[in-house]
């Protein structure tokens, strides 16, 4: 019921925030008389933000048409790879007709950006992809908003999540594929190759592990603590509800993006409300650049999709709940989970000195269960002064965190026999695991 709530009140809002955003214009605009007026500024300013407030957030493009190789500007193609039910392939091909920086894109790497499923589009890792395209050849994940899959398409498990996985990294290539998982789907990436690793498959050369919650019980933020302080029956009973008839997935069980959203603003509600009223000032004064950043970051953050419900629920018992990951009783389709199969992937983990959904330790646990990596493989970095979204967005992304990701990746660009009889020179004893 709370679903259908949510659709009739958003259905009365659309007409105000119409109106809203054409009073904005009728008083901004050079040409209209009301724009002349006492205060206009201020009028068009506060029916833009009411306007904001009250539309519908679709999930933004990802917008990347080029990007620089070498020095080079080179177009880029947006192509689906594999399209599955609750998720599609994508890559970024890029095109130039200067054979130098050709030569050099034939020669990059080949990245896999396993992006989360947990509420936000995967153009949340817009910025990502960007600083990427410059050095390697990018895939990544872009998850399917369950209320638009059919009921004929059936459940969707963590089980079967891990199972995209290992096939989108079999399509990239394994034996010469760099994975590169953000927040949620660190636990299940390290679970997809842990059981091609026990299968005996060509595991991906890197593994490269951001914000996640490998290990839950070390600092646990408000996100953690929800998770593992209600029961299982009661995520069932209060989050889970039923999409609507005015969607393609009418009918399948889903914990709503909306939900989602609201939780992640309540854990911050006075830094909201202080960038909506820094927005509402720089509309007075005329500050169209900070102006367009709060509008990007918005249109971004506020774009959230529905979850599968049995997918939600599984991570919550699995990851939050049993943690049998780090407890080692994790079956996947009667198969054991063990990490400590992987031997020939080289493991990077990072974490935010600032992140408040996946704290400190989380990640790097990761390091204590791949035991199999030798210890000149296993690296370490906390980005300082970063949030969870520093750590994969942001000036702190490109200044800090990309170069680490870039070098990790140039060093083991190469099967694990080879790196060794190059004589790979290894990151700065800061970054190392000891």
């Amino acid at each position: 019921m709370l679903y259908q709530i949510y659709e009739t009140q958003r259905a009365l809002m659309a007409p105000f925030s119409e109106f809203a955003s054409a009073s904005a214009k009728l008083y901004d605009h050079p040409l209209s008389p009301f724009a002349h007026t006492p205060l206009a500024q201020r009028i068009s300013a506060g029916f833009d933000l009411l306007h904001r407030l009250a539309k519908e957030y679709e999930k933004p493009p990802f917008g990347i048409t080029a990007a620089t190789v070498g020095g080079v500007e080179v177009a880029v193609q947006e192509q689906v790879a594999l399209k599955k039910p609750f998720c599609r392939l994508l890559r970024f091909k890029r095109f130039t007709d200067n054979a130098t920086a050709l030569a050099t894109m034939k020669d990059q790497p080949t990245v896999l950006v396993v992006a989360p499923l947990s509420g936000h589009h995967s153009t949340l890792l817009r910025d990502t992809v960007k600083s990427l395209l410059h050095d390697h050849k990018v895939f990544i994940t872009d998850w399917t908003d369950a209320r638009m899959v059919p009921l004929s398409e059936g459940p969707f498990h963590l089980d079967d999540y891990i199972e995209y996985v290992q096939e989108f990294i079999r399509h990239a290539g394994s034996d010469k594929l760099h994975v590169i998982s953000v927040c949620q789907p660190t636990v299940p990436v390290l679970a997809a190759v842990s059981l091609m690793a026990s299968r005996g498959e060509p595991t991906p050369l890197t593994m490269t592990m951001m914000g996640g919650p490998i290990d839950a019980r070390k600092s646990p933020t408000a996100v953690n603590n929800l998770a593992m302080n209600k029961s299982h029956n009661w995520f069932e009973t209060n989050v889970i509800f039923r999409v609507p008839q005015n969607f393609a997935g009418a009918g399948r069980a889903v914990y709503p993006g909306f939900m989602q959203h609201t939780g992640f603003v309540a854990m911050n509600p006075d830094r909201h409300m202080s960038s909506h009223y820094d927005y509402f000032r720089d509309l007075i004064r005329g500050d169209d650049d900070s102006a367009e950043a709060h509008r990007q970051f918005y249109d971004e953050y506020n774009a959230v999709l529905d979850m599968p419900a049995e997918y939600y629920l599984d991570t919550i018992k699995v990851v939050f709940q049993d943690f049998a990951l780090v407890n080692g009783t994790w079956t996947v389709k009667g198969e054991l989970v063990k990490p400590q199969d992987i031997t020939t992937t080289a493991l990077l983990t990072i974490e935010g000195e600032l992140d408040d959904i996946s704290g400190a330790g989380q990640t790097r646990a990761a390091h204590e269960l791949c035991q199999g990596v030798p210890k000149a493989r296993q690296f370490h970095y906390d980005a300082e002064g970063a949030g969870h979204y520093g750590i994969f967005s942001g000036r702190r992304w490109r200044d800090k965190v990309y170069p680490e990701v870039r070098g990790f990746i140039s060093r083991f660009n190469k099967p694990a026999a080879a790196s060794a009889t190059n004589n790979v020179t290894p990151l700065p004893k800061r970054s190392r695991v000891r």
